[in-house]
C-alpha cells in the first residue's frame, strides 16, 4: 500500500512559499517537444499566458474574449480562461474567502501553464487581487520556460461601478456582500506590469490592438497577425537617400510582366512576402502552397538590422519563420546566364523598367529555375503551349529572390489608375462606407445578369445572418491576360455600365482593379486570388465555376475540373479568416426570359449561353435574349467584338 503523502512547505527559487501535498510523485516527461507541437498545430509554437488582472467590471473578460476572437481569425490557437466560467467547474468547490481565492488563482495558474505548454496563447482574466498569487503564477511559467505577461486593466473604481450590470458593487457597499475587492477587500495593483490597458478611456478595439502589437514585439505573434498588409515602399523621408544609393548599384532590366509582379508585391497583396521569393520560399510555395510567417522579438529585430530598423521599418523575412499563410503561386524573377554571372556577388541590385529605377533588391539569392518542375507543380500539366507556361519556358534559367525596397508606387497612366486601389486604400474605403461584411468577386470576363444574381443573393444572405452593411468588392483582374480575353479598359467600361444601370447597387459596391497577372493555373491559382483579397479585408469570397481554368491549347480539353476550384479552396491551408461562398450555376430561362439559378428538374426551360456564343452574337452585331445582360453593358461588349472582327478581317485581307 502506498504511503500517505506528508504535508510539507518548501520555498521556490524566488523565495515564494509553496505548499507541497504530494511527496511520492515525480514529473514524467513526454517525447513530444514544443517544436513538434508547433508543427502539429500548423502555426508554430506560441505557448504563453497573458494574465489580465484588475477590478471587477474593469473589462478583463471583454478584452480577453475580443483578443481571443481576433487571434482565432488569424489562425492562432488560443483560449480564454474566465473567472466566472472556471467557478462553474474546476473551482466550484471554492468560496470567496482569502484562502480559497488564493487556491482559485493557484489552480488557474497551473491550468494556464498546461495550456501554454500545449502551444496555445492562454488568455486568463481574473481579478487576482493579491500580488503574491500573481507572482506565483509567473514563477510557475518561468520555471517551465514559458512566457508570462501580466496585463493590468487599469480602470478607475467609479467607472467599474458604473459598468456593474450585476449590481455587485451596490450590494457590497450596502454590506450585503463581504470581502468584495475594491470595497472592503484590498486590490494590490501591479507596480511593474508588462502592459497597462487604460480600459476606462480606450475602446475595446484599441485595447485589442495594443495587446496584439505587444505580443508581436515579444515574438509571440507573426508580423501578419498585426499588420495584415505589408507594403514594400521606401519611407518618404528616406526616398532621396534610396535614390542616391540606387545610382551606385548594378541594375537588372525587367519586363512588363515582372513590373506587374513588383506592383503586386509592393502594395501588399502577397503579404507577408517581402520581395521576390528566395529558394526556400519558392520550394515551400511550389510543393506545399504555403509561405512561412515570421515570428521575431524586438531584440532580435534590432540585432538583425545592426541595431536599427530597415529602410521600410519592416521585419526582415530572413530572421525567423514560424507558422504558415496560404501562398499557392510562386512570385519569382527570372534572369539569364549573363545577368547571373554579373550579379551573383552583389549585395543589392536595382530593378529598372524602360530605363527607370523601380526598386532595390537587397541580399539577392540566385538559384536554378527548373522550368519543367515548376510547370508540373504550379499548373499540374505538361502543356508547353499554355500561354503563361510558354512565357515561363522562354524565360531565364535562373531565379533571383530578395527583399524589395520599392522607390515609388507603380502607375500605368492609362486612365485606369484611380481604380487601382491598394489593399490599405480599400480598407479605408470600406471603413468610410461603414461596412461590417466585405464579400469579394474576382472576374476576368464581362458581367452578365447571372453573375449579378449571385452577388445580389450573397448580399441578401449576409443581411439574413445579421450584417447591416455588407459591401461587394467587384474586383476584375488587371494584370496580363491571354490575347483573346476582353482587355481591361473594355471590361472596366462594361462594369461601370452595370453599376450605372443599377444591376448592382453602386452604394454597396466598390469597383477596383486587382493588379495581378492571370496564370490560368486552375485550383492552384484560385487560392492566390482568394488569399490576396484577405489583404484588403475581405471576409467572404465568391468562387465561380471553373475559376482560372482554360482548355489545353493542343487538345482543346479543359485542363481542370470545373468544380475543383471551389473544392480545393474550401480545403486550402492558411485561410482561416476567409469564408468561401460557392458559385451557383445560372442559365437563361426561356420561359421567364431572364437569368435564373439552374434547376436540373426543369432543364428544358434553360439555355446555357456560352462564351463562344456570346462572342459570336456580339461580333455579328446581334443582341442576346432579353434579360441576359444589361443593355448598355451589351452595347459596350458588342462594339468591342465588332471592332476586333473588323481588324481581323483586314489582317486576313492583307495576307
Amino acid at each position: 500500500m502506498a504511503s500517505q503523502p506528508d504535508l510539507k512547505t518548501q520555498v521556490s527559487q524566488q523565495g515564494t512559499p509553496v505548499v507541497v501535498r504530494s511527496t511520492n510523485v515525480s514529473i514524467q516527461k513526454g517525447q513530444v517537444t514544443r517544436t513538434k507541437r508547433g508543427q502539429v498545430l500548423g502555426s508554430g509554437f506560441r505557448g504563453c499566458t497573458v494574465w489580465f488582472t484588475g477590478l471587477s467590471c474593469a473589462g478583463k473578460t471583454t478584452i480577453s474574449f475580443a483578443v481571443e476572437s481576433y487571434l482565432a481569425s488569424k489562425g492562432i490557437f488560443c483560449y480564454s480562461l474566465d473567472g466566472d466560467n472556471v467557478r462553474h467547474g474546476l473551482c466550484k468547490d471554492l468560496s470567496f474567502s482569502t484562502e480559497d481565492r488564493q487556491e482559485n488563482i493557484r489552480r488557474i495558474g497551473e491550468v494556464a501553464k498546461i495550456f501554454a505548454d500545449a502551444g496555445l496563447v492562454c488568455l486568463s482574466s481574473f481579478i487576482s487581487p493579491f500580488k503574491v498569487d500573481r507572482q506565483r503564477a509567473r514563477e510557475l511559467h518561468e520555471e517551465n520556460g514559458l512566457p508570462f505577461f501580466e496585463v493590468f486593466i487599469d480602470t478607475p473604481l467609479n467607472i467599474c461601478e458604473e459598468r456593474d450590470s450585476k449590481g455587485l458593487y451596490k450590494k457590497a457597499r450596502a454590506g450585503l456582500i463581504k470581502g468584495f475587492t475594491g470595497i472592503d477587500s484590498h486590490y494590490e495593483a501591479p507596480k511593474s506590469p508588462d502592459l497597462v490597458l487604460k480600459a476606462g478611456d480606450w475602446s475595446v478595439n484599441t485595447c485589442v490592438e495594443v495587446v496584439v502589437e505587444f505580443l508581436r514585439k515579444k515574438g509571440i505573434l507573426p508580423y501578419s497577425a498585426v499588420h495584415a498588409v505589408r507594403e514594400l515602399f521606401v519611407a518618404p523621408d528616406q526616398l532621396d537617400e534610396a535614390k542616391r544609393e540606387a545610382e551606385q548599384l548594378p541594375t537588372l532590366a525587367i519586363n512588363k510582366l515582372d513590373l506587374q509582379w513588383v506592383q503586386v508585391l509592393s502594395e501588399g497583396w502577397a503579404s507577408p512576402l517581402s520581395g521576390f521569393m528566395r529558394e526556400s520560399e519558392y520550394l515551400l510555395t511550389l510543393h506545399h502552397n504555403i509561405k512561412a510567417d515570421m515570428v521575431i522579438s524586438e531584440d532580435d529585430l534590432a540585432a538583425a538590422n545592426g541595431g536599427e530598423e530597415s529602410i521600410r521599418g519592416n521585419v526582415p523575412s530572413s530572421v525567423c519563420a514560424c507558422g504558415t499563410v496560404n501562398q499557392s503561386i510562386p512570385i519569382v524573377l527570372a534572369l539569364g546566364d549573363e545577368d547571373k554571372a554579373r550579379l551573383e556577388s552583389s549585395k543589392a541590385v536595382v530593378l529598372t523598367y524602360e530605363g527607370k529605377s523601380v526598386a532595390i533588391m537587397r541580399n539577392p539569392e540566385i538559384f536554378p529555375h527548373r522550368k519543367e518542375e515548376r510547370m508540373c507543380r504550379q499548373w499540374g500539366a505538361a502543356a508547353p503551349k499554355h500561354p503563361y507556361i510558354k512565357m515561363v519556358l522562354e524565360s531565364g534559367d535562373w531565379l533571383m529572390g530578395g527583399d524589395l525596397d520599392v522607390l515609388e508606387r507603380i502607375r500605368w497612366n492609362d486612365g485606369l489608375d484611380d481604380f487601382r486601389m491598394t489593399p490599405n486604400e480599400l480598407r479605408q474605403e470600406f471603413l468610410r462606407r461603414e461596412a461590417d461584411a466585405i464579400f469579394a468577386f474576382q472576374l476576368r470576363n464581362p458581367i452578365h445578369n447571372g453573375h449579378a444574381m449571385l452577388m445580389a443573393e450573397t448580399k441578401k444572405k449576409l443581411i439574413s445572418r445579421g450584417y447591416k452593411r455588407p459591401v461587394l468588392l467587384l474586383h476584375p483582374l488587371g494584370g496580363w491576360t491571354k490575347q483573346d480575353d476582353v482587355p481591361l479598359p473594355t471590361r472596366i467600361q462594361q462594369h461601370k455600365s452595370i453599376l450605372e444601370e443599377r444591376v448592382l447597387d453602386p452604394d454597396s459596391t466598390v469597383l477596383a482593379i486587382f493588379p495581378s497577372p492571370m496564370m490560368y493555373a486552375g485550383p492552384t491559382e484560385v487560392q492566390w486570388h482568394a488569399k490576396a483579397r484577405v489583404a484588403c479585408g475581405a471576409q467572404f469570397y465568391i468562387v465561380g465555376r471553373d475559376p482560372a481554368g482554360m482548355p489545353n491549347p493542343e487538345t482543346g480539353v479543359d485542363l481542370y475540373d470545373a468544380t475543383h476550384g471551389r473544392k480545393v479552396l474550401q480545403m486550402a491551408p492558411g485561410l482561416p479568416q476567409l469564408e468561401i461562398v460557392p458559385f451557383k450555376v445560372a442559365a437563361y430561362n426561356k420561359l421567364h426570359r431572364r437569368m435564373e439559378f439552374y434547376d436540373p428538374a426543369r432543364k428544358s426551360e434553360f439555355d446555357f449561353i456560352s462564351g463562344t456564343k456570346m462572342r459570336r452574337l456580339a461580333a455579328d452585331g446581334e443582341d442576346p435574349p432579353d434579360g441576359f445582360m444589361a443593355p448598355k453593358a451589351w452595347e459596350i461588349l458588342k462594339a468591342f467584338y465588332q471592332e476586333r472582327a473588323r481588324k481581323l478581317a483586314e489582317q486576313q485581307a492583307q495576307k
